[in-house]
């Protein structure tokens, strides 16, 4: 492996220049905007606990918890008495029908989150639950259940007993972070992180609608980083998504968590470093960085590594408390972006308490790839006032929308060049906790932004459980 480098800095800075405008949007294009529609309750007391300063119906690294398809909404969430359920409804309709799928939630953490995946091939929906560094429950449905829903009933019988392997194929031990992505032939992936944090490796394994087929790690947590404060040998790196574009191309963007406490300036801080980006152009066989070079191959003994050269896309040292896994889309044009947060250098340059240094400073940018082939990054001038994620999403003339933690949405037009960031909707009325999922499936279809989201509570006092639905431009 080569050692580490960076991007040029001349290709990384705040943005201002519409020219550099990513996406197709025109002239007429209508720019930004959210009309609340509707809400529904999915249920009115879902499990409720703090862990990790998340909730697990809740967290925004939990791809699909929440996904449309075929004029259908699906949703995944854990009752009060620890039930894992899934619902679905017809788009728009105020109503849910719900299945106990049999398998009840075991640990008070909020990494144990529900996602949900379909297999076009033969119109199974998969769920897989419950995991943080060891084992996972898999459960998938008929087949032709999303395929057929108003002729198929929502009943228990449609889903297979919960197991703990993908149909007899073992993954690992120390499985955490599952996260389902469709392949352009309607293949279903599953990505997953394989060891622990600070000490792991992404992975992913592949359904062809007859079997699950383990494809193999593809980073590696090896090799030497130092800081200016000392050195670390061990880590892993955390995915900010895994998205196929329009075009069949997949994209992450990523952080790298260090092991080794001693590369911070403080113990209160936490050891993320580097916004970073890969590619891969064959269903996930080989990776690429930004310029083309080949970093990575699942499988092989060629892994991604933190001392690949061209890896880096916007340089940040562990002392500033920069979030791990938070938000990725792509454009039209199949340019990727990420929404990643952390506490600016104006602040101090060293954040020596993560959440509170969040919570008072944080801030969110938006990272792009312009379609002059270079990057540009926008502070978003919205305070986070939390400790944890923002979600992206963008619509279909590639305006670009921020939903903050609490359901705020922030937004940013095309044809600025995604310069004239502006608050939207402020979640008044929400009481939301933090963090939301939103449904990254349904804005393309009809145009509509579901954001799901869990009312304060204390302790562990059930509370509700809700979607909401904006209308974008379309």
């Amino acid at each position: 492996m080569r050692r580490r480098t960076l991007l040029a800095g001349a290709l990384l800075g705040t943005a201002a220049a519409p020219a550099l405008a990513a996406g197709t949007a025109r002239a007429a294009a209508p720019g930004p905007s959210v009309t609340r529609t509707g809400s529904t309750t999915l249920d009115s007391r879902a499990v409720f606990f703090v862990s990790y300063d998340g909730l697990v119906n809740n967290n925004a690294f939990q791809k699909n918890g929440l996904l449309t398809y075929k004029g259908h909404q699906y949703a995944a969430w854990y009752t009060a008495d620890r039930n894992a359920v899934v619902g679905r409804r017809v788009l728009g309709a105020s109503s849910w029908q719900t299945v106990r799928v049999g398998h009840t939630l075991r640990y008070d953490d909020s990494h144990n989150v529900i996602s949900m995946g379909v297999s076009k091939t033969d119109g199974r929906l998969h769920l897989n639950m419950d995991s943080h560094s060891d084992g996972f429950t898999y459960v998938k449905s008929v087949a032709g259940l999303l395929d057929d829903p108003t002729g198929l009933s929502w009943t228990a019988s449609r889903f297979g007993a919960p197991q703990s392997t993908l149909d007899g194929l073992a993954l690992t031990s120390r499985f955490t972070y599952p996260q389902f992505v469709a392949t352009p032939e309607g293949r279903l992936q599953l990505s997953y992180r394989a060891g622990v944090s600070g000490n792991g490796r992404n992975a992913l394994a592949e359904y062809d609608g007859g079997r699950w087929t383990a494809l193999g790690e593809w980073t590696g947590s090896t090799g030497t980083y130092s800081s200016e404060h000392g050195s670390s040998t061990a880590r892993n790196m955390y995915l900010h998504g895994i998205d196929y574009d329009r075009n069949g191309r997949l994209h992450s963007f990523f952080t790298w968590r260090e092991q080794n406490g001693a590369v911070m300036c403080s113990g209160g801080g936490i050891t993320n470093h580097d916004t970073g980006y890969v590619y891969s152009d064959d269903r996930g066989r080989t990776w690429r960085n930004d310029a083309g070079t080949v970093v990575g191959r699942t499988g092989g003994s060629d892994r991604v590594s933190v001392t690949d050269a061209g890896l880096v896309v916007d340089p940040l040292n562990p002392d500033h408390s920069l979030m791990n896994q938070e938000s990725q889309f792509t454009d039209s044009a199949g340019r990727p972006h990420a929404i990643i947060s952390y506490v600016p250098g104006r602040f101090g340059q060293c954040t020596t308490d993560y959440v509170a240094d969040r919570t008072a400073n944080g801030r969110a940018f938006h990272v792009r790839h312009t379609a002059a082939g270079g990057w540009r990054k926008t502070e978003i001038p919205v305070p986070l006032n939390s400790s944890q994620r923002t979600k992206l999403v963008l619509d279909r003339y590639d305006n670009a929308y921020a939903v903050f933690p609490y359901g705020r949405i922030a937004a940013a037009s095309a044809a600025s060049g995604h310069t004239d960031w502006k608050l939207l909707y402020d979640g008044a009325g929400l009481n939301a906790f933090g963090e939301v999922v939103i449904d990254e499936t349904r804005v393309a279809q009809d145009g509509v932004l579901s954001v799901m989201y869990q009312e304060k509570s204390t302790g562990t006092t059930p509370s509700p459980l809700h979607v909401v639905d904006f209308r974008l431009p379309t």
